[in-house]
């Protein structure tokens, strides 16, 4: 059974929804749901589909009346579909869904399960000759580490995804994108931990939104902005606590990983009305939220992605110093959300396994 998180706290019991056996079968409801979210921006929906074959899936994050995209990547190893468009000078000024996607790049083929959904809802972009092309953008990160890598996300994944978005709770941890997801691999997986995916957002007094959801796949820690602490990470050989990332890149010359191997991707949404070069720093923006919460961020072994939405509900010219650091803020987190709400695996144990910070 799940639990609803309320901001920090504010625990209570929810059902959990059974989804019929597909190809990519999954029981949907797993992990903690919050209240909290990104689908508080109006018009933003998220749905998971997690594998049961492996650990792994997807995430959907729909707009169906569309939303000005922008977007920003600094790791060195990303897996993206469809970012030129994003461009400001780029001609598309609306995107209808992002997908966040497990499987390394075989997960990009989740996109087009989600854009058969949305082409059967006749949402996309107004094509010549009355033809629907949804825009769907996206990202991945890699976890064919955990059970048979021949199992990803792919079409029908997506397409499940997609039909089960919706406003309200959403699921945090280790489904969807995040099912697969681990962190601190710079010393190797033996020392490894459960990552996963979280969500968070902020309602500011003139009615603007700013939500995030991340899915946290990073090659070092997740740390506690506030406190300094290690939340999730590299453990320490003899198990007592972590060996902290900080530590390692001064003393230790023979780190682990490789391009592609690690990713903490995201999307970031407002109701405010965004340009795309708006957006676009906006996504610049809420980057700095991941480098607070991940240590060591947009390194050459990773595909750090932030996506950016802005649905346009609330008009005029908006505060984008002040929408930029707010969405930093929920991305960090996000991040912090997605990593205590994990569920370990065999060998990844999760911050509940633990008896570290939390």
């Amino acid at each position: 059974m799940g639990v609803v998180r309320g901001g920090l706290s504010a625990l209570c019991a929810v059902a959990v929804l059974v989804v019929p056996a597909t190809a990519c079968a999954q029981e949907e409801g797993e992990g903690t749901m919050t209240t909290s979210s990104i689908t508080d921006v109006a018009g933003i929906e998220v749905g998971h589909h997690t594998l049961t074959e492996r650990p792994t899936g997807c995430t959907v994050v729909l707009a169906r009346g569309g939303a000005v995209g922008g977007v920003d990547v600094r790791g060195g190893g990303p897996g993206t579909r469809e970012i030129a468009l994003l461009d400001p000078v780029n001609s598309v000024q609306e995107v209808q869904a992002v997908v966040l996607s497990g499987g390394s790049a075989y997960g990009l083929d989740a996109a087009s399960g989600v854009m058969r959904w949305l082409e059967e809802r006749g949402v996309g972009f107004e094509a010549w000759g009355g033809n629907i092309v949804p825009i769907v953008i996206g990202a991945i990160l890699f976890d064919l580490w955990i059970g048979d890598s021949s199992i990803r996300p792919g079409p029908d994944c997506g397409y499940a995804a997609a039909e089960a978005a919706k406003d309200g709770a959403v699921g945090e941890g280790s489904v969807g994108a995040g099912a697969g997801a681990t962190v601190g691999r710079l010393a190797g997986l033996a020392r490894a931990m459960k990552g996963g995916i979280g969500t968070a957002s902020v309602t500011l007094p003139d009615g603007v939104v700013v939500g995030a959801i991340v899915a946290v796949n990073a090659v070092g820690d997740v740390v506690d902005p506030a406190t300094g602490e290690i939340v999730a990470g590299i453990r320490a050989e003899d198990g007592s606590g972590f060996a902290d990332a900080r530590q390692l890149v001064r003393t230790r010359p023979g780190l682990e990983g490789g391009p592609g191997e690690n990713t903490t991707i995201g999307v970031v949404a407002t109701n405010a009305t965004l340009t795309k070069a708006q957006a676009t720093k906006m996504a610049q923006m809420a980057q700095d939220g991941l480098a607070r919460a991940v240590y060591p961020a947009h390194t050459p072994w990773d595909g750090d992605t932030i996506f950016s939405l802005a649905t346009g509900e609330i008009g005029g010219e908006p505060n984008l110093i002040v929408i930029g650091a707010v969405a930093a803020d929920v991305v960090a987190e996000a991040i912090l959300n997605a990593v205590r709400s994990a569920e370990g695996l065999e060998g990844f144990p999760s911050v509940s396994d633990l008896a570290g910070p939390r």
